[in-house]
């Protein structure tokens, strides 16, 4: 006889959720959400794409003003170059520093001025491209300190991560192309290379020249397919990450507009309230017109006080019932007209004065109604 056992365990159901927030993050974003990660810099943004841009924008440039911008380089060297026989001369007398320090400053001067137009266009370029990309919005969170940075724990979990392999093998990637596009174009000119012993120094600075910028020109297409890439998986993990689980959506939805339960029962406490004093005004009615069944609209007109007749209640369904028996309990006079009554309950709140347009029906109703009183 084979002996059975029975194992009893004890699971923590917590275990098997998705998280702890309320279940697996299946809603959108709201709009408080998001605003608030652009408030801490959580953006979608790929620096691929600018700096794709960038180098765009600068060999562009370098290939329009390459020939003046050397021009002007070679010019103020040759002057430069000239001054060093002086700054020689002057070392005799004990002032070579302060003249080396002036062809120095004035060198350095000169180089600014010549690729200040290259960086400026470099970093318009590049805020641009980051305005396109997440719009206008300065803030400072993102430069705060976090010591939760610090935590090496942290740390081997954002180099052993989905994110991180991702990053190294967009790395791979956008290394391999590069490296086949700029040999690629290195090879269409191996012929002229190999001429570069054989003529002039500034046949070979231009010819250098024009083979680095058609390279990088090339490179920086390539690059900007990969920053186009990156950027729409950016904008796609982004929306992920911002997903929120349905208890966090009810969360934040109690925190800005309230606990819905709790307005829903201070909305009812407010229309018990209203219908309590409509009650206690209904016995100053001096009729109650019907639907018969769906609706009635107490009305009271006392020229002494109004210029019109007034609603002084109404309701519809159970509420109706009551107005009624609330109206023969008092000995109001109830008169059942269907459009009058529709019209009143749609169109005139309790409190409210009847409109011109209803005065002749409601006047019609008065009369039969006072009447109806001078014959008991």
């Amino acid at each position: 006889m084979r002996d059975e056992f029975c194992f009893l365990m004890e699971y923590d159901l917590q275990w098997f959720a998705k998280d702890g927030n309320g279940g697996e993050k299946t809603e959108p974003a709201t709009a408080k959400k998001l605003q608030d990660a652009r408030n801490e810099g959580q953006v979608a943004k790929s620096q691929e794409l600018n700096s794709a841009l960038s180098l765009i924008a600068l060999f562009l440039m370098l290939k329009v003003f390459i020939s003046s911008i050397g021009e002007s380089l070679f010019r103020n060297f040759y002057v430069y170059y000239n001054k060093i026989p002086d700054v020689i001369n002057d070392s005799i007398g004990g002032m070579s520093a302060y003249a080396a320090s002036v062809i120095i400053n004035n060198t350095i001067l000169v180089i600014v001025k010549i690729l200040a137009p290259v960086f400026a266009i470099g970093f318009t370029v590049a805020l641009v491209s980051n305005i396109f990309q997440v719009g206008w919005k300065v803030t400072t969170k993102p430069m705060r300190p976090k010591f939760s940075k610090l935590n090496p724990l942290n740390g081997v979990k954002r180099i052993i991560s989905k994110d991180s392999l991702f990053e190294l093998l967009k790395s791979i990637v956008k290394v391999t192309l590069i490296a086949y596009v700029a040999y690629s174009a290195i090879k269409d000119h191996q012929n002229e290379l190999f001429l570069l012993y054989d003529i002039p120094l500034m046949q070979v600075i231009l010819l250098v020249g024009t083979i680095v910028i058609d390279a990088g020109l090339k490179i920086s297409l390539v690059y900007l397919l990969v920053g186009i890439a990156d950027w729409i998986y950016q904008k796609h993990k982004f929306k992920e990450d911002m997903k929120m689980t349905k208890q966090e959506v009810k969360d934040e939805y109690k925190n800005t507009e309230g606990n819905p339960e709790i307005k829903g029962r201070q909305r009812s406490r407010m229309r018990e309230a209203s219908q309590r004093r409509m009650m206690q005004n209904l016995p100053n009615a001096d009729v109650v017109i019907t639907n018969p069944t769906h609706y009635a609209v107490a009305i009271r007109y006392d020229a002494s006080q109004y210029s019109a007749p007034v609603v002084v209640a109404k309701g519809e369904d159970y509420l109706a019932m009551r107005i009624k028996d609330a109206a023969r309990e008092h000995q109001i006079e109830i008169v059942e007209n269907k459009p009058l009554a529709r019209m009143l309950y749609a169109n005139v709140d309790v409190g409210e004065e009847v409109p011109p347009e209803l005065y002749q029906a409601v006047a019609e109703v008065l009369a039969f109604v006072y009447s109806l009183r001078e014959n008991r």
